[in-house]
C-alpha cells in the first residue's frame, strides 16, 4: 500500500483495481479510443478481458505488452535497447530521458524492461494531457503517477514541486520501484534536448542531506531515445511557423490529442534506447556538486545531457539534414546518394500531410522544411559536441 499523503497523485491501488476497471469499459470516450486504434477490434470481448485484470502488473503483461509490440510491428522497423546491463542489479532508479513522443517514450523504455524480465518503471505525465477523466483512470491504472502543471501562483506550484519530490523519493527508497521522468516539462520542438533545471530542483526537495547527496539517492540513469522518423515533425514544423507569425500562439488540447495519435499510429522507422549508467559517480566527482543548490542543478544537468547526447543512434536522415542545415557536404560519407533522396522525398511527404498545404506561400513552405532539417540535424550536432569524431 502506497503512503495515503500520495493518494492524490500515485498510480491506483490494486485493491481499487476491479472496481475502476468495470467503469473505464463502459467510458464512451474509451471505447471510441480502442476502437479507433484497433479498428478491427470485438469491443465486447476485450472490454470483458480488460475488466478481468486485477493489477497493474498483469495489466502490463497481458495487455500493454502486446499492444506495445504490435505497436512496434506495425508503425516501427524494430525497436533495439543499448545497455540493459548497466541496470542488471535491478535496483530502483529515477530514469531521465529525452522527450520525443509524448506516449512512446516511457512505454517503449518499459516494453524494454518487460523484454528483458525486468519490473516496468512508473511513469510521470503532466496532467495537462489529462483532458478526461477516464484518460487520468487510464494511467494511473497503467503505473502512472500525476505531474500537475499550470497552478496558480508561486505557492501551491511550490508545495507541488515539494509533493511531487517526496512521493519520487518515496518511490525510490521505500516502495523499491524505478520511475521515468523526462528531462524537459514539454517536448524539445527542434529536437535539441537540454535537461531543465527546475526539474533538478525539484528532485533535490526531498531526501536527506545536501542537494548532491538527495540527488544520489535517487540514483538518476539517464536514457538516450533516438527515433529514426518522428511522425509529429511537420505539427512541429507548422508550430514554428505559427509561433514566427504570432509569438503569442499556443496549441489547444485538440492538437495535444493530434500529436498523442500522429505519435502513436505514425511511422517512426528504427528506434533504438540506450540505457547509461547511474550518475552518482560523475555527481561525487563534480567540482561544482557540493555548491550551493543553482550550482549543484547546473552540474547535474550538464552530466546528464551529456549523457544523453553522447547515447544518440545516428541515422542517415540526420547526416542528410546535417548537411543541408550547413549547406556543405561534412557528413556525405555516411549516407548514399539513395538514402539522401529518400530523405528528402520523406521530408516533402511530411510537409503534404499539413492541411492546406497549397495554400501557405512558398517561403513559409521553406521556413517550415528549414525547421524540419534543424529537427534531424540537432542530435547529429549535439552528439560531437559531447563525444567529438
Amino acid at each position: 500500500m502506497i503512503k495515503e499523503e500520495f493518494n492524490d497523485i500515485a498510480p491506483i491501488e490494486d485493491d481499487q483495481f476491479p472496481e475502476k476497471m468495470a467503469a473505464l469499459v463502459k467510458e464512451p470516450g474509451f471505447e471510441h479510443a480502442v476502437r479507433w486504434v484497433l479498428p478491427d477490434i470485438d469491443y465486447d470481448t476485450f472490454a470483458a478481458h480488460f475488466a478481468s485484470i486485477k493489477g497493474k502488473e498483469e495489466l502490463q503483461l497481458k495487455i500493454m505488452h502486446p499492444f506495445l509490440e504490435m505497436l512496434v510491428e506495425k508503425y516501427t522497423s524494430g525497436l533495439t535497447c543499448e545497455g540493459i546491463d548497466n541496470i542488471a542489479d535491478k535496483t530502483p532508479r529515477t530514469f531521465i530521458t529525452n522527450h520525443r513522443d509524448i506516449v512512446l517514450d516511457s512505454a517503449f523504455l518499459n516494453l524494454c524492461m518487460i523484454r528483458a524480465k525486468y519490473q516496468t518503471s512508473e511513469i510521470a505525465i503532466g496532467n495537462n494531457l489529462l483532458i478526461y477523466s477516464w484518460i487520468e483512470d487510464l494511467v494511473r491504472l497503467n503505473k502512472s503517477f500525476i505531474v500537475r502543471r499550470g497552478l496558480k501562483g508561486t505557492h501551491e506550484a511550490l508545495e507541488a514541486a515539494k509533493h511531487l519530490s517526496s512521493y519520487i523519493h518515496y518511490c525510490i527508497t521505500e516502495k523499491r520501484q524505478s520511475v521515468w521522468i523526462a528531462q524537459r516539462e514539454g517536448r524539445a520542438k527542434d529536437s535539441s534536448d537540454n535537461t531543465q533545471e527546475s526539474l533538478i530542483k525539484m528532485l533535490d526537495y526531498a531526501g536527506e542531506g545536501t542537494a548532491r547527496e538527495r540527488l544520489e539517492e535517487l540514483k538518476i540513469t539517464p536514457v538516450s531515445i533516438s527515433y529514426e522518423f518522428d511522425p509529429n515533425d511537420y505539427l512541429k514544423a507548422r508550430e514554428f511557423l505559427l509561433k514566427e507569425k504570432d509569438p503569442e500562439f499556443h496549441k489547444s488540447q485538440r492538437d495535444d490529442l493530434l500529436s498523442m495519435e500522429t505519435g502513436l499510429l505514425g511511422q517512426k522507422g528504427r528506434v533504438n534506447f540506450r540505457i547509461g549508467n547511474c550518475i552518482n559517480d560523475q555527481l561525487r566527482e563534480s567540482a561544482a556538486i557540493d555548491a550551493n543548490r543553482t550550482e549543484v542543478a547546473q552540474a547535474t544537468c550538464s552530466i546528464i545531457d551529456k549523457e544523453i547526447h553522447s547515447g544518440y543512434h545516428i541515422f542517415p536522415v540526420n547526416y542528410v539534414a546535417a548537411d543541408h542545415v550547413s549547406g556543405k557536404n561534412e557528413w556525405k560519407g555516411y549516407y548514399t546518394e539513395a538514402e539522401a533522396n529518400a530523405a528528402n522525398e520523406y521530408w516533402k511527404q511530411q510537409l503534404e500531410k499539413l492541411e492546406n498545404y497549397d495554400s501557405f506561400s512558398e517561403s513559409d513552405r521553406q521556413f517550415m522544411l528549414e525547421k524540419m532539417w534543424v529537427m534531424y540535424a540537432n542530435p547529429l550536432r549535439n552528439k560531437t559536441t559531447a563525444e567529438p569524431v
